[in-house]
């Protein structure tokens, strides 16, 4: 499989085809739902409701694609570990980031920073799991199944959105690919059990939450449900929120 004409089609690039996406999306052309600010183009802008189309000026774009959600992730993952090692709760007076209501401070003025090279946070490149699995197709899968969560793409729906996965310009083993997850159940614990460590967790965990809006009762069950499967500490998860937040 061609993992890289895959992402491409899913993620889109930056430039004309962040124009292109939010010109279509605000047309009303397209169901809703699918990648909020990482995506612009693609797969992912087939299914942009207006609301996200908004969201598309992000500067998670301008991280480029799917490399984005393995920074971010290494982001709120390091904050983490670095909040566990001190274990001191700081003064907001002593800061220039903001304190959460759980105590822990965020800068919101840091970029983001490149992940570790040959971490599984550096999604430039093929990332392989124990198990052998593309950790990037893990994510897409990730997102996919987070982007149904709703229930709002329907029979009818799906039947448009692979036509227009035959038209994307890949391959048919990538389309294929793409219609399978796109017909799977959205199911949170199949996606938890995909993860080998609490890297890995931390990478589904924010694939999925740039998926959705958070905004329907389904999707804040879902995305706690995943949370409680992948063993998520919730000052983790309060951290990758802060990450999403701070890219739309």
């Amino acid at each position: 499989m061609d993992v890289n004409s895959l992402l491409n089609s899913i993620m889109g690039t930056a430039g004309s085809g962040i124009d292109k996406a939010v010109t279509t999306a605000k047309s009303g052309s397209m169901p809703g739902g699918l990648l909020g600010g990482v995506a612009a183009g693609g797969l992912a802008a087939m299914l942009l409701s207006n609301k996200k189309a908004r969201k598309m000026g992000g500067k998670a774009i301008k991280y480029g694609g799917i490399a984005a959600v393995g920074g971010m992730a290494y982001k709120a993952w390091r904050n983490y570990q670095e909040n566990q090692a001190t274990a001191q709760p700081q003064s907001v007076a002593q800061t220039s980031g903001v304190t959460s209501n759980s105590g822990v401070t965020y800068n919101q003025s840091a970029a983001l920073p490149a992940a570790p090279v040959g971490s599984i946070f550096d999604l430039a490149e093929e990332k392989q799991t124990q198990q052998g699995e593309d950790m990037r197709l893990i994510l897409v899968r990730a997102m996919i199944s987070a982007a149904k969560a709703d229930g709002h793409i329907d029979a009818t729906e799906r039947t448009r959105i692979e036509q227009q996965i035959s038209d994307l310009g890949i391959g048919p083993e990538e389309q294929q690919f793409l219609i399978q997850q796109l017909r799977a159940d959205s199911d949170p614990i199949m996606i938890a059990r995909l993860s080998e460590n609490d890297e890995q967790a931390t990478e589904i965990y924010l694939a999925s939450m740039l998926a959705i809006d958070l905004d329907t009762d389904e999707e804040r069950r879902y995305l706690d449900r995943l949370g409680d499967a992948l063993h998520l500490p919730m000052e983790l998860r309060q951290n990758i929120a802060h990450e999403v937040q701070s890219a739309q």
